[in-house]
C-alpha cells in the first residue's frame, strides 16, 4: 500500500473548505492540519486547526501545503515564505503579475529544496493548458476566452464597496452572439464590450440614492465602464434566496485553418455549480503532482505547462494506458 500524501491547508475560506472536501474524495491523501490566521477556537472545521504562526513546526510531517489565500495580499507574501519550507500548490490568479510571482516563488523553493506549483485552478490553470494546446495544434488561428455565466468575486466585492450598498453580487455573462460567431469560424475582432455583459444584483442601504449607486457602478473604471452593465435593486431576502451560491464556468475556443483554408475549431468548456469546490479539486490533483515531482528530486516553481498530465492521476501509468488511452 502506497503511503498517503500528507496534506496541509493554509486558509479556511470558501476555497479552503473546498480543498477539505476534495481531499476526502482522493483516497491517496490524508489531511494533517488546517492553518489559519484566526484563533483555532474560532474556526469550525472537521480537522484540527492550527494558528499559521505554528506552521514551521510541521516541517517533515506534511508532504504538500495547499495555499488557499487570496491573490491580492495573501499569496504574494505566503507563497514565497511557505515555498522555502514545504512543497506548495496555489491558485495565484492575477494574470499580469504571474511572471514576477513565479520568479519570487522559484527562488524560495530552490533555496528550500521544494516544488511549488503556482497559478493552478481553472483560469489560470485548465484554461491555460487548453489555450496552449489549441495554439500548438493550430498555429494559424485566433484564441478566444469567454467567462461565465458566473459570480465574479472581485467584481462583487467592488460593488459592495460603493457608498450606499449594503450587499451585492455580480454575474459575468458571455455575449452569446459573439460566442456563436467564433464557433462559425468567422474569427471576429471583438472588443471587451462585445464579449461580456455584467449583471449586478444590489441591496441598497435604507434611504440611499439608487440612481447614484447605479451611476457609480456603471462608470467604475477597470470593472464596469468598458461593459454593458445592468443593475437590479433587490431585497436582502431575495439576494440570500436567489444569489447565495457561487456558480461559474466559461469556454476557451480557438478558430484556425489547416491546409487549403479548412476551418478547424477547438473548444473546451466548464459549467460549475461551485467555483471554489472545482478550483479546490484542481489544486488537490496538482498537489499530488507536486509531491511526486519532489520525490523524483525536482525543485523550484512549476506551472501547469511544466507538469505531465499522468502525474495528476491517482492511478499508475500502466492503469492509465489500459483504461484511458
Amino acid at each position: 500500500m502506497t503511503k498517503a500524501i500528507r496534506a496541509g491547508i493554509v486558509g479556511y475560506g470558501n476555497l479552503g473548505r473546498g480543498v477539505e472536501k476534495a481531499i476526502r474524495q482522493n483516497p491517496d491523501f490524508e489531511l494533517r492540519a488546517i492553518f489559519s490566521r484566526r484563533h483555532p477556537n474560532e474556526v469550525a472545521a472537521s480537522q484540527g486547526v492550527v494558528h499559521i504562526s505554528e506552521v514551521e513546526k510541521y516541517k517533515g510531517e506534511i508532504d504538500v501545503l495547499i495555499l488557499c489565500g487570496g491573490s491580492a495580499t495573501d499569496l504574494p507574501e505566503q507563497g514565497p515564505e511557505l515555498a522555502a519550507l514545504f512543497n506548495t500548490v496555489d491558485s495565484f490568479d492575477t494574470h499580469a503579475k504571474i511572471p514576477a510571482y513565479f520568479e519570487e516563488v522559484n527562488v524560495a523553493a530552490l533555496q528550500g529544496g521544494n516544488v511549488s506549483v503556482i497559478s493552478t485552478g481553472w483560469d489560470p490553470g485548465l484554461f491555460s493548458l487548453n489555450r496552449l494546446l489549441a495554439e500548438a495544434v493550430l498555429p494559424e488561428g485566433k484564441e478566444y476566452t469567454f467567462w461565465g455565466k458566473g459570480v465574479s468575486q472581485g467584481h462583487s466585492d467592488a460593488i459592495r464597496r460603493v457608498a450606499g450598498v449594503k450587499n451585492g453580487v455580480q454575474y459575468t455573462i458571455p455575449v452569446e452572439a459573439a460566442v456563436e460567431r467564433v464557433r462559425r469560424g468567422e474569427n471576429p475582432e471583438l472588443t471587451t464590450r462585445e464579449k461580456h455583459l455584467r449583471e449586478c444584483f444590489v441591496v441598497a442601504e435604507e434611504g440611499a440614492d439608487r440612481s447614484q449607486i447605479e451611476r457609480q457602478i456603471k462608470e467604475m473604471p477597470n470593472y464596469f465602464a468598458d461593459y454593458d452593465t445592468t443593475v437590479h435593486f433587490i431585497s436582502e431576502e431575495e439576494l440570500k434566496r436567489d444569489h447565495s451560491t457561487m456558480p461559474h464556468g466559461g469556454t476557451v475556443l480557438r478558430s484556425g485553418v489547416t491546409g487549403e483554408n479548412n476551418k478547424q475549431i477547438v473548444e473546451f468548456g466548464l459549467k460549475l455549480d461551485s467555483n471554489p469546490e472545482f478550483t479546490a479539486s484542481v489544486l488537490v490533483a496538482y498537489a499530488r503532482a507536486a509531491h511526486r515531482l519532489s520525490q523524483e528530486g525536482q525543485k523550484g516553481a512549476k506551472t501547469v505547462f511544466d507538469i505531465p498530465f499522468g502525474l495528476l492521476s491517482q492511478f499508475s501509468p500502466e492503469e492509465l494506458r489500459q483504461r484511458l488511452l
